[in-house]
């Protein structure tokens, strides 16, 4: 959420960021709402003066034994008209807040200006794309050869797009899980925290989910709760409506969850295997900051991401995305994509944006600053550290071999109980 004197005082401003957006915002309506507000307020202040010199007058010519009645229906007018106002007030404030939370966040300056993701930048590879001897074959073709991943049966289960793990698949992805909770909380300084997997409205407005993207997400029919789209969401939120001491800043935060989206706009992209599921695991990575250190804690918490991927020695690169690339929460976006070599490219998994103030101030998650003043809104930071399912794609796509096995990682081996190779089971 934008502060709205400030859309206000720097319209064209908005218009060329929402340009860059490529988003079709109704900011003359947003611009006309508050306007209106502006009026009646003004109005019922003026009202109120008038009243309360009436009825100080009123009860000047009480004591003095003249005529009061003409001056009491005045005052009386003046109530009704307060009540009216208050009304109006009350839906403008509505459809205020509505158009307030629907307008998404303003780019940082270092963000490239483009339409897609064909003008995000790279800003650094690292390892080299794996190349091999043979033909590499896909995930899904490797896993279902080693029996470790079971499409049919999690679809059967469920629907499309859902996938059972088996026997050592469901061990490397436990592994996965568990590498990545102790790289971030033993050497990256992030506390871990289970939080709950439904949440309610409240809390995923405050993160940006609703109500723009309430198509996507899933929702308890009987109950005011939704599935987390991902961690970000409670970790993000464990502050919200609180006030901070600045010497409580900055907070890092870390959590396994499995995460559920619908993917209601992705239909026909990436159906097969476990690149694009309603339910995956991701381990998230969250911080709250001052407004000063935000973009250097995003540089930090993008290298913490970084940090599995190079152990794993996954070849990867990371890019910056553009303004038409974005998401609608972030002010400034880093991904990480790592290398398929059945697909000969990069393909994302992790996201690491600094959402600046838009999303506390929704949340309403404050701090003192040391030098006292008013409190001020914190910076949000988030991103995935990283993306579970997409990482045993990676693994399972670089370190295949030619008779189908695939190694494990030299980092892994340990949570894989000294096992060093995935054979068929």
């Amino acid at each position: 959420m934008l502060d709205m004197k400030w859309i206000r005082n720097n319209v064209e401003e908005v218009k060329i960021y929402l340009a860059n957006r490529n988003h079709d915002f109704p900011l003359d309506e947003l611009l006309g709402l508050d306007e209106m507000k502006r009026a009646c307020l003004t109005e019922t202040e003026n009202l109120k003066s008038e009243r309360n010199e009436g009825s100080k007058e009123v009860a000047k010519r009480g004591s003095s034994g003249q005529d009061t009645e003409e001056l009491k229906e005045r005052m009386r007018e003046i109530g009704s008209r307060i009540r009216e106002i208050d009304l109006e007030i009350s839906r403008i404030d509505s459809e205020l807040g509505n158009l307030l939370l629907s307008i998404p966040n303003k780019p940082d300056q270092s963000v490239p200006i483009g339409a897609d993701d064909t003008a995000n930048i790279e800003i650094r590879q690292w390892g080299n794309p794996t190349v091999f001897p043979f033909t590499p074959k896909a995930h899904w073709d490797i896993g279902e050869g080693l029996r470790i991943l079971d499409f049919e049966r999690g679809a059967k289960l469920a629907e499309s797009r859902f996938t059972a793990l088996k026997g050592s698949g469901s061990r490397l992805s436990r592994a996965l899980i568990n590498f990545m909770l102790d790289l971030h909380t033993s050497y990256h300084g992030y506390t871990e925290v289970e939080p709950p997997f439904l949440v309610n409205s409240i809390t995923m407005q405050g993160t940006g989910q609703l109500p723009k993207f309430a198509e996507d997400l899933y929702k308890c029919q009987m109950d005011d709760l939704w599935l987390i789209p991902t961690a970000e969401v409670p970790l993000t939120n464990l502050h919200s409506g609180e006030i901070l001491n600045e010497s409580d800043l900055p907070l890092y935060y870390t959590a396994y969850t499995p995460c559920f989206r619908r993917e209601a706009g992705s239909h026909g992209r990436d159906v097969r295997g476990m690149l694009r599921q309603h339910q995956f695991d991701k381990v998230e990575l969250v911080k709250l900051c001052t407004p000063e250190s935000s973009y250097e804690e995003l540089e930090k918490l993008t290298q913490n991401a970084e940090t599995v991927l190079q152990k794993l020695r996954i070849p990867y690169r990371v890019v910056c995305l553009s303004t038409g690339d974005m998401g609608f929460g972030a002010a400034k976006t880093y991904d990480l994509e790592v290398w398929l070599p059945s697909q000969g490219k990069y393909r994302e998994i992790s996201s690491c944006s600094n959402c600046e103030d838009f999303q506390a101030r929704r949340m309403n998650t404050r701090y003192r600053p040391a030098e006292g003043g008013k409190p001020r809104f914190v910076h949000t930071l988030n991103g995935s550290g990283v993306a579970v399912g997409r990482t045993m794609i990676a693994i399972l796509e670089n370190y295949q071999r030619d008779d189908g096995s695939v190694k494990i990682p030299e980092v892994l081996i340990p949570y894989m109980g000294g096992m060093e190779i995935l054979r068929p089971e």
